[in-house]
């Protein structure tokens, strides 16, 4: 190794350089500013040419030598090396990556450049201190299109999913779809109809119930998909016919007693047979499996009801009287029952204006208004997404709860003790911070918050609640804890959970207490209704403070206008009125 002066004219470039997408017009001003300043700081590096020859080969500095050039420099310093056995690539390439990151289609035709001089996967992925994963990733996108490369090579690059999509398909097609969908010169490609134009549906392993023997039996080759998280099972086939075809064999051999395979219909829901009521709880012996397979593929089991067998409509039992002669049936004349169904309607709007009149002025003490808390989650009329365990639907989640405070005579009786537990019962199924539909949202940290509850919070320093941490996460967590993080993010995580076998940790991000300015929004959001009502409810204080003074001055009002009015409200003017008290209450 040793640096010499050259004209920077008489240097050669390598054909197989690393770096080959240009760079910004910008970026090349800066740099020639910079030459014609102060030089060039760092030499290129060069090797003799191997062929014979008495000139020198560009390794690395191709950037600096042209604009040397148009500096007008007639000598610059370079450091001469001796040439590598593959001729420099991999020198360049860490060279090229350590001063700036190489674009993806660079990157691809490098690692294909190295592999084709005898670089192993490994070590390459060992020089650049990248996973052999990633390296397989890179190999396989470089099974793009050249023509696709080149205007990626522009900066025009899909997205990862797109990119994913159009390195899984083979070179004809792609072919085929960048004719038609080629952009313009200066434009950009639709990427997401060409990746639309090349998707095909995937079949997973990892839905497929059959083992090797039906795929071998079906023609089935499971294909690795390189961008699938290391922890999954990422193998798919594009033989979607053999892949259902495999799955509907199964089906029939493992078919469980009581069992049938059925279609399914536009929405992806099975067609069950007609009459039969679908078992969404434990499913007694009784009961009918069926099988069909979802959208993905995937083997689902289902199980339903079905009606029991009606008695014919001529059939009588043993003591039933004989016919008459001419044979007749005696028709009963039909009952008009005591009150009809729009009665039925009438009373339950009177009994509901009843109990909302009650609940809103009659003095109710405080361990009875704790009870009937616990009866009105027990209503017909509530629904609960709970995130409490158990196998209760609808009611029976908190009517079993409300019935321990009756006695043996169906009355309200129970103790405090009694009572707090149905209370806590009934909030422990209400309450829920687990996402997804239970989630009670606001008012279960509220809650937790109050109560305490981050003192109950499980130890999270588990390799298995670490490995969802990010780098910035596990340091502030070090930093918390007084441990000094490590340089590789697998160690600080082994240090993390070696340092909390002994101590108890709870993330920042775990704890009730929400945010001041998400509960601050919550509060304002809240009582927007609130003000309105405040507002009506001013107008009409007098109607909620004495009903009984209220409705008598509206009638004296009335009596003073006799000229204008009757003396007497209608009935629908006193059903308003009430109306009006029990919305104020």
């Amino acid at each position: 190794m040793q640096i010499m002066k050259v004209d920077p004219r008489a240097l050669k470039e390598n054909p197989d350089r690393m770096r080959r997408s240009k760079s910004s017009p910008q970026a090349d001003a800066l740099m020639l500013a910079t030459i014609k300043a102060v030089g060039i700081v760092q030499p290129p590096v060069v090797a003799p040419e191997t062929d014979g020859g008495n000139g020198y080969i560009i390794d690395a500095g191709h950037r600096r030598v042209r604009l040397a050039i148009a500096a007008g420099l007639e000598e610059i310093e370079i450091l001469v090396v001796d040439a590598a056995n593959d001729n420099g690539a991999m020198r360049s390439m860490v060279e090229n990556s350590v001063r700036e990151p190489l674009n993806p289609v660079d990157q691809w035709r490098g690692i294909e450049r190295l592999v084709a001089l005898g670089w192993t996967e490994e070590a390459i992925a060992v020089a650049l201190a990248l996973p052999v994963r990633q390296i397989r990733k890179l190999r396989l996108l470089a099974n793009v299109l050249p023509a696709m490369l080149e205007q990626m090579g522009l900066g025009d690059m899909p997205s990862e999913q797109q990119l994913r999509i159009i390195a899984a398909a083979g070179q004809i097609d792609q072919k085929e779809v960048w004719k038609a969908h080629k952009p313009k010169k200066g434009d950009t490609a639709p990427w997401w109809q060409i990746a639309n134009a090349l998707t095909k549906k995937r079949m997973y392993a990892r839905d497929a119930s059959f083992g090797d023997d039906l795929a071998q039996a079906y023609g089935i080759e499971w294909v690795e998909d390189l961008f699938a998280p290391a922890d999954q099972d990422g193998r798919y086939t594009t033989n979607v016919e053999g892949f259902l075809g495999a799955q509907h064999e199964w089906m029939t051999a493992n078919l469980p007693k009581r069992g049938a395979i059925v279609e399914v219909n536009s929405w992806g829901q099975p067609e069950l047979p007609k009459k039969a009521a679908q078992v969404y709880g434990k499913p007694s012996k009784s009961d009918h499996a069926a099988l069909y397979l979802d959208r993905d593929g995937k083997v689902q089991t289902v199980h339903y009801r079905m009606p029991e067998a009606a008695k014919p409509k001529g059939a009588r039992g043993e003591g039933s009287t004989a016919d008459s002669d001419d044979g007749d049936a005696i028709a009963s004349p039909k009952v008009r029952p005591d009150v009809t169904q729009k009665g039925h309607d009438m009373i339950g709007d009177f009994r509901t204006d009843a109990l909302h009149d009650a609940l809103g002025r009659t003095p109710i003490e405080d361990d009875m208004l704790m009870a009937l808390m616990v009866l009105a989650f027990a209503g017909h009329n509530v629904r609960v997404d709970s995130g409490a365990n158990g196998t209760f639907y609808g009611g029976k989640r908190f009517s079993r709860h409300a019935v321990a405070l009756f006695d043996e005579h169906g009355k309200l009786a129970f103790d405090q003790d009694t009572l707090r537990v149905a209370v806590r019962s009934v909030l422990i199924d209400v309450l829920s911070c687990r996402r997804g539909m239970s989630n009670s949202g606001m008012a279960s940290r509220i809650a937790g918050e109050a109560i305490g509850a981050d003192k109950f919070l499980p130890n999270m320093g588990s390799e298995e609640f670490l490995l969802c941490l990010s780098r910035q996460a596990l340091e502030a967590s070090c930093a918390e804890a007084s441990v000094q993080p490590r340089p590789k993010v697998r160690e600080t995580r082994a240090v993390l959970i070696e340092h909390f076998t002994s101590e108890h940790f709870v993330h920042a991000s775990a704890r009730f207490a929400p945010p001041a300015d998400e509960l601050l929004d919550w509060i304002r959001a809240s009582s927007a209704t609130d003000i309105v009502d405040a507002a009506s409810q001013d107008d009409r204080g007098d109607h909620v403070d004495d009903p009984a003074e209220d409705q008598e001055g509206h009638f004296n009002g009335a009596a003073d206008q006799d000229d204008l009015q009757d003396a007497d409200l209608s009935d629908h003017e006193e059903h308003d009125a009430g109306f009006d008290q029990r919305d104020a209450a």
